[in-house]
């Protein structure tokens, strides 16, 4: 407050209505792999718009393509925006130690990342490193390739580990990554064939990551993150590596593989939307771990006006109506099951949550509730007959 001792007019500024919590991105992808010119911008982050900045930084005069540029190419063609490009620079296949950890690492640092590949990746080690970069920044998902090439299907469901790849190199030591508890990570399968983006008079087979990637992103811009990222085409998809029929979906899809299947006069579509989460786990759905990956996030974010706040009834029911509002807006938007707001989410900041040892302890505590709507995975129609005619019910 001014102090007033000469006379005069004086303006104070004084905050009015709550701080907003505005949702985060959930598009933006780091890629991560060997550009066609493994010398171009080694071991830097750097952020990409399009696929002509793209082959101005890391193409040049090269006409081979490589795992990351399909990918790459892929994202831009099915709506994707920005993504950060890592090139670890060396033709190796595992991204597990060296360069291919310096370079996830490189992530770390850019907290608008929501989403991460390593197009083409498929060894165990990969895998493990990619899924760990995701499991502790908890704030992005992995996209994960299957194998270019496998045995046989039951081999999809047998755990990648470095000792099988001796037996298995087709695989690169099993096919399938471990389980993330959480859910940060999806697997998807089979490789898909696309026309070469660096040569167009050809076919090449390519890993689905970066294709997938950018639907994620044309998925969030068109209905929200809360929409599972499937029963989409897949654009620039010419044909299958291996056609996936709906009987064999069916013991992949419960074991966390999404499918890419062709259907008749309906494209080359995505028709999974599992992570890697036990069966069982309320983490199962791509969508609900993405949306709360935004809501944290976006909380956390928003909300750092709150630090050295006094921590009294005012602040709490500050807070209380700031994230409210941000959960109402994502009801009305359809991220959240419910009829009423009452049972799609609820925020408890008050005297329960704050006891006097909590204040003391310099900390104000906020329990959150959210009721994410899952996907229609499963749609059943039961059919019967009646002396009238035939009766049709849906569940």
């Amino acid at each position: 407050m001014l102090s007033y001792q000469t006379p005069g007019v004086y303006i104070e500024e004084i905050p009015s209505g709550p701080r907003p919590v505005e949702a985060v991105g959930t598009s933006i992808v780091g890629f991560i792999g060997v550009a066609p010119d493994p010398k171009r911008r080694v071991q830097e982050a750097v952020p990409i718009n399009n696929w002509s900045q793209f082959c101005e930084e890391f193409v040049g005069e090269k006409t081979v393509s490589t795992a990351l540029s399909n990918a790459v190419f892929g994202f831009f063609q099915n709506s994707g925006t920005l993504c950060y490009i890592v090139n670890i620079g060396t033709d190796k296949s595992i991204l597990g130690s060296g360069d291919g950890r310096k370079g996830i690492a490189l992530f770390e640092e850019i907290d608008e990342i929501a989403i991460v590949a390593a197009p083409g990746y498929t060894d165990a080690s990969s895998y493990d490193a990619i899924l760990s970069h995701c499991e502790k920044l908890q704030d992005r998902v992995a996209i994960i390739d299957a194998p270019q090439k496998i045995t046989n299907l039951q081999s999809l469901l047998n755990v990648a580990t470095p000792a099988a790849a001796a037996d298995d190199p087709t695989t690169k030591g099993g096919a399938k990554p471990r389980q993330s508890d959480r859910g940060f990570g999806s697997f998807y399968f089979p490789w898909i064939v696309i026309t070469d983006p660096l040569n167009p008079a050809s076919t090449i087979e390519a890993p689905p990551s970066g294709h997938l990637a950018g639907i994620y992103a044309r998925t969030d811009t068109l209905r929200g993150v809360h929409k599972a990222p499937a029963n989409e085409i897949i654009n620039g998809a010419l044909d299958l590596v291996y056609n996936v029929t709906k009987g064999e979906q069916g013991e992949l899809n419960v074991n966390g593989i999404n499918c890419i299947r062709a259907f008749p006069g309906e494209g080359i579509r995505v028709w999974g939307c599992r992570t890697l989460a036990p069966k069982g786990s309320q983490w199962k759905y791509i969508n609900v771990r993405r949306l709360m990956n935004m809501i944290e996030e976006s909380i956390e974010e928003s909300t750092r006006w709150v630090v050295f706040e006094p921590n009294t009834e005012i602040l709490w029911k500050s807070i209380k109506r700031n994230i409210e509002s941000f959960l109402y807006r994502l009801w009305i938007q359809g991220a959240l099951k419910g009829v009423t707001p009452e049972q799609a989410y609820f925020v408890k900041c008050d005297e329960e949550t704050n006891r006097p040892e909590t204040i003391d302890a310099g900390m104000v505590v906020t329990v959150i509730g959210v009721s994410p709507a899952k996907p229609a995975e499963f749609v059943v129609f039961r059919i019967g007959q009646s002396a009238e005619g035939a009766e049709v019910s849906s569940q």
